[in-house]
């Protein structure tokens, strides 16, 4: 079957982050091998990821919502499938300091600012531009422009997110950013992955290449001192290790760039391998996903959280003339 991609305007977007209602686009890129994932433009967020299982038969293992008003529910749509940005963890009190000057963000997660802030990324229209590439892989470069002082961060940023397909059965996310005063970016995606493609992720089984563990207060602040060692305990999935019921709500910091996760479901026979250049994966199982409790689970690459206000952790700072790069890439299996 030949690769081929589609575009299928679905709605309008109410209006959201100061924009006003704007069509929103669908974007279909199917490689023709088993592999496709279907994108929209706004929240540039992924809404399906078909992969076959062990039998050849497709499903999707994204959680996706109806349709476009759930998506713009703020109450009903905890960021499914977005990317989340500028800073797509948490920043304690909504403030930070650069060079001097504190900045204080919007709040939207009691007296802290988190994923982006009331209006982060997810709310808006990204422009789009699709391609297939004389290797076979089909992308979807999607750009946002946020100006100075949105959500209270300093400085005009032109962020990209772009979308590759390879017949090979791998999905990458490509984050890039440019500024034109400092400020701070870290942008992830916001997907629920479910391999089965539906029910509870219990019987799935996960791997993380992570000895270490930021320890968090009880509003997931993380407290004063270096993350901890797990070895041996309840958080070490250094082995692929059954989800059963437990939750997980943390950030675990990788213990190197070869890997950074392997989720399997050994009823479909899916597999999937997480690749990225990031110092850490956040890891959440939809404990309080309200009416789809644990339906899928977030594994989302990204920096430390309240990184800003750190110096002990990795810099997420961003200067003029930079560019801010992130990509992590899933490569899919099923056996």
């Amino acid at each position: 079957m030949a690769a081929s991609i589609r575009r299928e305007r679905i709605g309008t977007s109410a209006g959201h982050a100061g924009q006003g209602p704007t069509p929103v686009d669908s974007y279909t890129l199917d490689t023709g091998a088993g592999l496709a994932v279907e994108v929209w433009t706004y929240g540039a967020q992924l809404v399906r990821c078909l992969v076959p299982d062990r039998e050849g038969r497709t499903g999707n293992v994204v959680v996706r919502l109806p349709d476009l008003a759930a998506y713009e529910d703020r109450a009903a749509n905890p960021y499914v499938g977005s990317t989340v940005g500028r800073y797509c963890r948490c920043v304690a009190g909504g403030r930070f300091r650069l060079d001097g000057v504190e900045h204080r963000l919007d709040r939207n997660d009691g007296a802290h600012h988190i994923h982006g802030g009331p209006a982060g990324f997810d709310r808006y229209v990204w422009e789009a531009e699709a391609e297939q590439r004389a290797d076979g892989v089909l992308a979807l470069r999607l750009r946002l422009e946020s100006p100075d002082g949105d959500q209270g961060y300093p400085g005009t940023l032109s962020a990209e997110v772009c979308y590759e397909v390879s017949p090979e059965g791998t999905l990458a996310f490509d984050h890039r950013a440019t500024t034109t005063a400092a400020t701070l970016v870290g942008l992830t995606n916001h997907a629920y992955w479910n391999l089965a493609g539906s029910g509870r992720v219990d019987g799935h089984r996960l791997a993380l290449n992570s000895g270490r563990a930021v320890v968090f207060d009880d509003e997931l602040i993380p407290l004063p001192g270096p993350p901890a060692d797990i070895t041996g305990g309840p958080l070490d999935h250094r082995r692929l290790t059954p989800l059963d019921d437990r939750r997980l709500d943390n950030c675990f910091v990788l213990d190197g760039p070869e890997w950074a996760a392997r989720l399997h479901d050994p009823a479909s026979g899916r597999t999937m391998r997480v690749v990225t250049d990031q110092p850490a994966v956040g890891v959440y199982t939809a404990d309080g996903f309200a009416g789809r409790r644990r339906c899928g689970i977030c594994l989302e690459a990204g920096p430390l959280p309240d990184a800003p206000n750190r110096d002990d952790y990795p810099p997420v700072r961003l200067d003029p003339g930079e560019t801010y790069r992130h990509r992590t890439v899933h490569h899919f299996s099923a056996r």
